[in-house]
C-alpha cells in the first residue's frame, strides 16, 4: 500500500523547492525542520507531496478542532486510496472530575461521547495496526493516554467462513471486545442476534457485518448497511478479504483478563497504605472517602471488565512504573513503524507556534487537578499517571517532525538548528499586504473614511481594537448613520449625494459560537462590510474579500501587538489584491520593526518572482459553504423574540427545533421524530458541525425524557 496524491494541479511558486528541501532533510535523517509558509502559499499541498515522496506514515498536529477538521478534509481528498483518519476528543460534552476545597464541592465525571468522533479514532488505531499508508490529523488531545497498543492489537478476533467454533465462545469474545449486546437496534459498538444469523456493527467503521452460522460453523461473512441490513460490496470494507473478517476491539482502554486478580490486588495493597497515611495525617474523613471509593470502582472492574473512571488505573494495567509516561497514539505510530519496516515516521505540527505551547502547558493543569483530587480522598496517587505527556516526553517520541508557521516562534528555530525552508510564493501571484502607518490621533476617523472608501467598492474590511470594550464602542460609532453623515460630508464633500453607509460587527469571545460563525459568512456574503474584534487572527479567517486590516493602537507593547500576532493580523489582507494594512500607531515599537520588516520581506520577494515569471496576482474566489443549519432572521423571529433553529430533512420537510413541544408528542410521533433527529444529528457530526450535532443531541434527550 503506497501512498498516492491525487491533485488536479502541480506544485508551483516556490513550492518545487520547499518540498525538495523538506524532503532532503527527511532522507538524511534530519530530526527538525521549520516550513516557514505565508497565508495562502499551499503549505497543506507541500505536506502531501511530501508525504507521498517520502512514503512515510503521518502525524499532523492542529491546535483545535476546526483547523484539524479542515486539514482532515483537505488531505483525505489529496489521498483517496489511503488510510486518512482524524484523531480529536470525542467529547461532545465534557465535565472533568474536579474538588473544589473552598466550597466543598466535589464534581463528578460527566461526559457526552460523539458516535462519529469515536468512530474516527478507533479508525485512526486499528488503521496503525493494519497499514502502513496511514495520515492521523490530530488535535493536541493526542497526547493524553490511551491503552497499550501491544495489549489492543491483542484483542483481535479473526474469523472465516467454514471455521467451527462454538457459538457462545464466539458472543463471548465479542464482549471480551467491548462489543455490547443489543436486543433492539443495531448500534455502532454492539451486536445483537437474530436466529442463527450475528448481525456485528465494528466501532471503527460504516458498514456492519452479517455473520451466518449454522451449528458450530460459520457459512457465511457479509458486509451489510446497519440500517437497511443491505449487503455491501466486500472491497468497501477494508477489514475484510478472502472471506474472513478481522475484528477489533470497540474500545481503546482493554484489560487483559490474565493477570487482572494480581492486578486488583496490588491496587487494593496501594489503596490500604494511602488509607494509612491519611489517618496518621488526621484525615480520617478522607481515608474514609477513598477506600469506599477505591473498594466500589473494583467490584465493578471484577464485575464488569470497567468502571466510570477506569483510566485512574491505568498505571496499573499497563504495567507502568510510578511517574511513568502512559501509552499514547505516538506509541501507536511507533508500533506501525517497527510492524512495517519504516525507519520512522512524520510528525507534522500545524501552526507550531500555538500548538507547542498548548502541548507544554496541558500536563500542569492536568497534574494541579489530579493533586487536589488526590490530597482530598477522592483518587490514589496513582491517579497522576493518568495524565497528557509533558514536552519532553513529547519530542521524545515524535520522532521527525516539521514546523508548520507563518511565524514560527525562537523555539522551534533552535530546535530546527535555523534549519528553515520557506515557501513565501502563493501560487495565485497575491502579494502581501502594504503596510501603511498612520498616527493615532485621528484614528478613529481616518479609518471610517477608509472604510467608506472600501465599501463603495464593494470590498470588506477588519479592524483590532485592544479592549472588548472598544470593539463594541467603535461598532455602534461605525453604525451610526448621523456621525458618519457629518464626517463623511465634512471630509469628503458629499454635497446631498446618498451616503452607502457600512454595515458592522463586532467578534470577540463573548460572542457564542454558532454566531460567530454566522457574522463571518455574513461578512463575506455582504451583509457586513467590516469586523471589529480583538484577535481577528485567532478565529482561522480566510476571507478573500477582505482588502483592509487596521490595527489601532499598535504601538502598545504586548500579546495582542506583539510581532507574531502583528504579521498573522496583516496577513488576513494577503488574500486580496489591493490588501492593504494600516498601522496606527504614534512611535515604532520593537515588535512592529520586526514585523514590518518580515512583511516587507516576504513581499518583495513575492514581487520579484512574479516579475521574473510574468505573473499578474489573481484575487481569490472561495465560495461559502452551505450550512446544515439555519435560522430565521430578526423580521422572522420578531413574534417569538428568539432564534429558531431550522433543520432541513428533505427539500419538502423541515423541523423547528425550538418549536418542538415533547409534551404535546404521542408515543409514535416522539419515536418518528427521535429517528429523524438522530440521522440529522449523525450528519452534522459527518460534517464536523459539533456544535449542531450537540444541540441536536439535548433536544433528542429532552424529548426522550418526556
Amino acid at each position: 500500500m503506497k501512498f498516492k496524491l491525487h491533485s488536479p494541479y502541480q506544485a508551483t511558486g516556490d513550492q518545487p523547492q520547499a518540498i525538495e528541501a523538506l524532503v532532503d532533510g527527511i532522507k538524511n535523517k534530519v530530526d527538525d525542520q521549520v516550513l516557514l509558509g505565508v497565508t495562502g502559499s499551499g503549505k497543506t499541498f507541500t505536506i502531501a507531496n511530501v508525504i507521498e515522496k517520502t512514503q512515510k506514515a503521518t502525524l499532523v498536529i492542529a491546535h483545535n478542532k476546526t483547523l484539524a477538521a479542515q486539514l482532515y478534509q483537505e488531505l483525505r481528498d489529496f489521498f483517496p486510496e489511503n488510510a486518512v483518519s482524524y484523531f480529536v476528543s470525542y467529547y461532545d460534552y465534557y465535565q472533568p472530575e474536579a474538588y473544589l476545597p473552598s466550597s466543598d464541592t466535589y464534581i463528578e465525571k460527566e461526559a457526552t461521547i460523539n458516535e462519529e468522533i469515536d468512530k474516527l479514532r478507533l479508525a485512526a488505531t486499528t488503521y496503525l495496526m493494519t497499514r502502513p499508508d496511514v495520515i492521523i490529523v490530530a488535535s493536541v488531545s493526542c497526547i493524553y493516554g490511551l491503552g497499550s497498543p501491544a495489549d489492543y492489537s491483542n484483542f483481535v478476533l479473526e474469523i472465516v467462513e467454514g471455521e467451527l467454533i462454538d457459538r457462545q465462545t464466539l458472543l463471548l469474545q465479542l464482549s471480551n471486545l467491548q462489543y455490547e449486546r443489543s436486543n433492539t437496534d443495531l448500534l455502532r459498538g454492539s451486536y445483537r442476534l437474530r436466529g442463527d444469523v450475528i448481525q456485528l456493527w465494528p466501532a471503527y467503521q460504516d458498514t456492519a457485518i452479517r455473520i451466518e452460522t449454522l451449528g458450530n460453523e460459520i457459512i457465511s461473512i457479509k458486509d451489510i448497511d446497519p440500517i437497511s441490513g443491505a449487503i455491501v460490496e466486500k472491497e468497501a470494507n477494508p477489514f475484510y478479504k478472502n472471506k474472513m473478517a478481522i475484528i477489533y476491539p470497540a474500545k481503546h482502554y482493554m484489560v487483559e483478563s490474565k493477570g487482572q486478580k494480581e492486578t486488583i490486588a496490588q491496587i487494593r495493597k496501594d489503596m490500604e497504605a494511602r488509607v494509612e497515611e491519611l489517618k496518621q495525617e488526621g484525615k480520617s474523613i478522607e481515608a474514609y472517602r477513598l477506600e469506599h471509593k477505591v473498594n466500589y470502582d473494583l467490584e465493578m472492574i471484577e464485575e464488569f471488565g470497567s468502571v466510570n473512571g477506569i483510566e485512574n488505573y491505568s498505571r496499573y494495567f499497563d504495567g507502568r512504573q510510578t511517574g511513568e509516561a502512559p501509552y499514547t497514539l505516538l506509541d501507536y505510530f511507533k508500533y506501525n513503524q517497527e510492524k512495517f519496516g519504516q525507519d520512522s515516521f512524520l510528525t507534522v505540527i500545524d501552526e507550531s507556534h500555538i500548538s507547542l505551547p498548548q502541548i507544554k502547558g496541558m500536563y500542569f493543569g492536568d497534574r494541579s487537578r489530579k493533586e487536589t483530587l488526590i490530597n482530598y480522598g477522592f483518587r490514589l496517587p496513582s491517579a497522576i499517571d493518568n495524565r497528557p505527556l509533558q514536552l519532553n516526553e513529547f519530542l521524545q517520541r515524535k520522532q521527525q517532525a516539521i514546523y508548520v508557521s507563518a511565524t514560527p516562534n525562537e523555539w522551534e528555530l533552535q530546535r530546527s538548528k535555523n534549519r528553515v525552508v520557506e515557501q513565501l510564493v502563493r501560487p495565485t501571484g497575491l502579494l502581501d499586504p502594504k503596510i501603511d502607518i498612520r498616527p493615532t490621533g485621528n484614528q478613529v476617523e481616518d479609518l471610517t473614511l477608509e472604510i467608506i472608501k472600501r465599501k463603495k467598492l464593494g470590498q470588506r474590511v477588519l479592524v483590532t481594537t485592544l479592549t472588548k470594550k472598544m470593539a463594541e464602542a467603535l461598532s455602534d460609532y461605525l453604525n451610526d448613520h448621523e456621525k458618519i453623515s457629518k464626517l463623511v460630508k465634512k471630509n469628503l464633500g458629499y454635497d446631498g449625494q446618498e451616503i452607502d453607509y457600512p454595515e458592522v460587527a463586532y467578534l470577540h469571545s463573548d460572542v457564542k459560537t454558532l454566531d460567530r460563525s454566522d457574522i463571518l459568512d455574513d461578512l463575506r456574503n455582504g451583509k457586513y462590510d467590516v469586523l471589529v474584534g480583538i484577535n481577528l487572527l485567532r478565529e482561522g479567517l480566510d476571507l478573500p474579500e477582505v482588502s483592509l486590516v487596521a490595527i489601532l493602537d499598535a504601538d502598545k507593547e504586548g500579546f495582542l501587538r506583539s510581532s507574531t500576532a502583528l504579521i498573522q493580523t496583516m496577513g488576513r489582507a494577503a488574500r486580496h489584491v489591493e490588501g492593504l494594512a494600516i498601522l496606527y500607531a504614534d512611535k515604532i515599537t520593537k515588535s512592529m520593526d520586526f514585523a514590518i520588516k518580515e512583511t516587507t520581506r516576504r513581499r518583495e520577494v513575492q514581487e520579484k518572482y512574479n516579475l521574473n515569471n510574468k505573473i499578474t496576482p489573481i484575487g481569490i474566489s472561495k465560495p461559502v459553504r452551505e450550512k446544515l443549519m439555519q435560522r430565521k432572521s430578526k423580521e422572522e423571529t420578531s413574534e417569538e423574540n428568539k432564534k429558531s433553529i431550522l433543520l432541513k430533512i428533505s427539500s419538502k420537510e423541515k423541523i423547528n427545533l425550538s418549536a418542538i413541544n415533547s409534551e404535546e408528542l404521542t408515543p409514535g410521533e416522539r419515536q418518528g421524530l427521535v429517528k429523524k433527529l438522530r440521522t440529522q444529528m449523525k450528519r452534522a457530526a459527518s460534517d464536523q458541525d459539533f456544535e449542531l450535532a450537540a444541540i441536536i443531541r439535548d433536544k433528542i434527550s429532552e424529548v426522550e425524557s418526556s
